[in-house]
């Protein structure tokens, strides 16, 4: 007796089409949410690396245009009066 009422099924489609939309967004927003942590770690790796190592440019003073030359002026030394 179905078939007296209407009978068929309803249409899903508009439903099924905004789970599917949904559900590639969030995969769209993990995938992104991964690589920005990621990212971060690097990030963090990459300082604490520097911290631990150190290196040649944490020795030199930033303020001049080019530390690795040296102070050029002996007027601007410590010592100097």
């Amino acid at each position: 007796m179905g078939g007296a009422f209407g009978g068929g099924k309803p249409d899903t489609s508009a439903a099924e089409e905004s789970l599917r939309l949904q559900r590639e967004e969030t995969k769209r927003a993990r995938e992104q949410a991964q690589t920005e942590k990621r990212d971060l770690q690097e990030e963090m790796a990459a300082k604490r690396r520097a911290r631990a190592r150190g290196g040649k440019r944490t020795l030199l003073a930033g303020g001049r245009f080019s530390p690795e030359v040296g102070v050029e002026d002996e007027d601007n030394t410590l010592g100097s009066v």
